[in-house]
């Protein structure tokens, strides 16, 4: 029985995590994103049960303390989650699974998920970084600045990382992103049942 692979995306606020995530299931349509909690509120065009699932402050909590979450972390006054019921199921099905989290949260699924891989995405230079952030027009020069002092906190954490991925446009960023889900799925450990096969366990 084919394992399930569970991939991690961290980096930056404006990085492009999300876009690169979109283009690489659409090169791979056997990759699938799991749908995080948070208590932010939805940006325009955003979809409670597509991009997240929308709660409050209270029923986020709640979700808390019956450990409903695989990880959750607080960020930039919002919590954001992940839903362990989800996870588990799909990573059973062998499924691919990406989880677009913070750094601190890709900590902990490691800590739960010893085979999980962390990927890092960074942009080609500071600079670029907060060109894009200001390019959304979705935030205030104090947000801004809160979200670019964050991101240096956040680069320090690569280091703890399996794969560090540059996005200097989608494309390519979404084409290395999932070449090492490729290689990843064919390592040995997580093909077993064809090692089986070829040598008459199964």
């Amino acid at each position: 029985m084919k394992t399930g692979l569970l991939v991690v995306m961290s980096g930056p606020a404006g990085v492009g995590k999300g876009s690169v995530i979109r283009r690489a299931m659409e090169l791979d349509d056997s990759i699938v994103t799991s749908v995080s909690a948070t208590s932010r509120k939805p940006r325009p065009g955003e979809v409670d049960g597509v991009h997240y699932f929308f709660r409050t402050r209270e029923q986020f909590k709640a979700m808390i303390e019956e450990q409903r979450l695989v990880e959750w972390v607080e960020y930039c006054g919002n919590y954001y989650g992940t839903p362990k019921e989800y996870v588990t199921r799909e990573l059973e099905k062998g499924k691919k699974i990406v989880l677009e989290i913070e750094v601190e949260g890709s900590m902990k699924i490691k800590e739960m998920f010893r085979d999980s891989i962390l990927c890092f995405i960074v942009p080609p230079s500071f600079g670029e970084l907060e060109r894009r952030l200001r390019d959304r027009k979705t935030e205030d020069e104090e947000t801004i600045q809160r979200r670019l002092e964050r991101a240096i906190e956040e680069f320090k954490y690569i280091p703890q990382y399996d794969y560090v991925v540059l996005n200097d446009t989608i494309e390519e960023a979404a084409r290395r992103f999932v070449s090492i889900i490729h290689a990843e799925r064919m390592r040995t450990f997580r093909n077993l049942e064809i090692i089986d096969r070829l040598t008459g366990k199964e």
